[in-house]
């Protein structure tokens, strides 16, 4: 387990200057707002013990040199938990970081809500919540970082609704703290490392790289642009196919160029989310993330190749959403036979998952690219495909479904199915013609820049 760090520490480990907020005046009650006998007491130790007046540290700092506010929760005052004050302090972070344009990132370390107020400190996450959504809703970036532990409430408003989860690898993290569980749970289940394997979190970053990791991440959001994501250039066959069965059989090709390859020639550098936020992931299926294309930000979402699972759907479709909201252009890479369609899959939702991305896709304010790589495999492909400008390499295809399933549904003999490729009509030329991709020099030469 990473060594816990004090609120001032752990900013020190971030920050390359940090600037305290003023905390906002209220009034105080002997023994808080329920009386309760001895808190005043506690309360003191706790300050005395810290050096802090309350469980969080709030002010502005440079992140390798992005200016960020920064939440800094003091674990020894009072098990780091909620009450009036500290969503007082909480309150006027997030509207200092609205009012002057600047993403937030909570470093979170706390048991959850103080008992000694009561209901009155449990509905302080009523007022996290809502002053995240505000920050949410005026574009800005919100990136948690989880200290050991983070549990409770504190884990689910700043923690799990931030809109990109790092970890400290160890760390304890879970809505149950140590002393609520049932005796009979399994500790692994509440770990940073866990959290990322159930989709709940995106990382986990050692110390010694979290202010690199957090500076990457933070310059990378906080740089929106209208124009649209380029089109990578083709890096498999650049010749086009000579019919619908040799397109399908050279985008089967094992050796032909994956998404991994088209995203380290794309990106200078990038960074990866993980996880649909409901319990799943599907790295080896989409790879989702934001990196750098010549000097500006560009979100990605790239299927790699496999039958995609319902989790992947699901985190392109946070992708998605998120960079619409930051107002970042999103490149997708479809290179896929199709969704998942066993029965895991099915119980998994895979057609609502699917239908997450369509919706995205559609909503999205931001501009969409397409480069269909390798297969496009009927509404499983069709899902991360912008419409009006999508673009297909040669060595692709893409089709209303696999030519095998097609010859089966059509009662035709195994010896059909090249035929009925062709007849398909599934190559890039072929799709260019029917008007559902672009052309252009980039993905095949000699065909101009043509918008079909």
């Amino acid at each position: 387990m990473t060594e816990r760090l004090s609120a001032r520490a752990a900013l020190a480990l971030v920050t390359d200057d940090f600037t305290e907020l003023a905390p906002p005046a209220r009034r105080w009650r002997p023994d808080g707002p329920l009386g309760w006998q001895g808190y005043d007491a506690q309360h003191a130790r706790a300050a005395e013990r810290t050096g802090e007046e309350e469980s969080v540290v709030c002010g502005t700092g440079s992140v390798e040199g992005t200016r960020a506010v920064l939440i800094s929760f003091e674990f020894g005052f009072l098990g780091g938990s909620l009450g009036e004050r500290t969503g007082d302090r909480l309150e006027a972070a997030y509207a200092h970081a609205r009012a002057h344009r600047l993403p937030i990132v909570p470093l979170v370390a706390t048991g959850g809500s103080r008992m000694q107020e009561g209901m009155l400190a449990l509905t302080q996450l009523q007022r996290v919540a809502r002053q995240s959504e505000l920050n949410r809703q005026a574009g800005l970036a919100q990136i948690a970082v989880l200290r050991d532990p983070t549990t409770g409430g504190g884990w689910a408003t700043l923690g799990a609704g931030a809109d990109v989860v790092l970890a400290l690898p160890g760390a304890q993290v879970g809505f149950a703290g140590s002393r609520v569980r049932p005796p009979d749970a399994d500790p692994s289940a509440y770990t940073a490392e866990a959290q990322v394997a159930a989709g709940s979190a995106d990382a986990v970053v050692e110390p010694g790289e979290l202010r690199a990791v957090l500076g990457r991440w933070l310059r990378l959001l906080t740089r929106p642009s209208k124009a649209p994501a380029p089109v990578p250039a083709a890096l498999g066959a650049r010749e086009l196919p000579a019919s619908g069965w040799d397109a399908v059989r050279r985008a089967r090709d094992p050796h032909r160029p994956r998404a991994r390859a088209y995203l380290d020639a794309y990106f200078t550098h990038r960074v990866e989310i993980s996880g649909d936020r409901c319990g799943g992931a599907d790295p080896g299926g989409v790879l989702c993330g934001f990196g750098e294309h010549e000097g500006r930000t560009v979100a990605y979402a790239a299927q790699t190749g496999t039958a995609t699972r319902p989790a992947g759907y699901r985190t392109a479709a946070r992708l998605i959403r998120l960079a619409d909201r930051l107002g970042v252009p999103v490149l997708t890479l479809v290179d896929t036979p199709g969704a998942a369609n066993d029965a895991e899959a099915e119980r998994q939702g895979a057609g609502p998952a699917i239908a997450e991305v369509f919706a995205a896709v559609a909503a999205a304010r931001t501009p969409v690219t397409t480069l269909v790589i390798g297969e496009g495999g009927s509404g499983g492909a069709l899902a991360l495909a912008a419409p009006g400008n999508t673009w297909a390499t040669p060595d692709s295809y893409f089709s209303v479904i696999a030519p095998e399933l097609a010859a089966a549904i059509l009662k035709r003999p195994p010896g059909e199915v090249e035929a009925t490729a062709g007849h398909l009509r599934i190559t890039p030329q072929e799709l260019a013609e029917l008007g559902v991709i672009r052309t252009g020099d980039q993905v095949f030469p000699g065909t101009g820049d043509r918008h079909s």
